[in-house]
């Protein structure tokens, strides 16, 4: 399991939501990338935790992981990265993606935790 903290959200976010995409970055994200993502500090952090058939959790909303790009777990691992598709159904995936169900946008707020189960 990780459990994430939120400590920034960017004021490019809520564009996203029509995308139903919210792009996690760690601490260490560039200005540029600041604006377009939610940084979090990371608790505790297995390697590739991110697993299909896995939970996301966001706050208190749980969700399925239905998929997992080839880059998912080493970006994350690595610079706390991943870009999560809120959709019910499953296309075409990014390597640095997941996609999870169901399709509703989360509240997201600084102080929320976001877990990897």
């Amino acid at each position: 399991m990780v459990r994430t903290k939120i400590i920034e959200v960017g004021s490019m976010v809520p564009a996203f939501e029509e995308e139903r995409l919210i792009i996690l970055f760690g601490p260490k994200a560039t200005p540029e990338l600041r604006d377009i993502s939610v940084i979090h500090e990371v608790e505790e952090q297995p390697k590739n935790s991110i697993k299909v058939g896995g939970k996301l959790k966001v706050g208190e909303k749980v969700y399925n992981i239905e998929e997992v790009g080839s880059q998912a777990n080493p970006n994350f691992d690595e610079l706390g990265h991943v870009s999560i598709y809120f959709r019910n159904e499953v296309g075409e995936i990014l390597p640095g993606a997941i996609v999870v169900s169901p399709g509703e946008f989360p509240t997201i707020e600084v102080g929320d935790e976001i877990e990897f189960i």
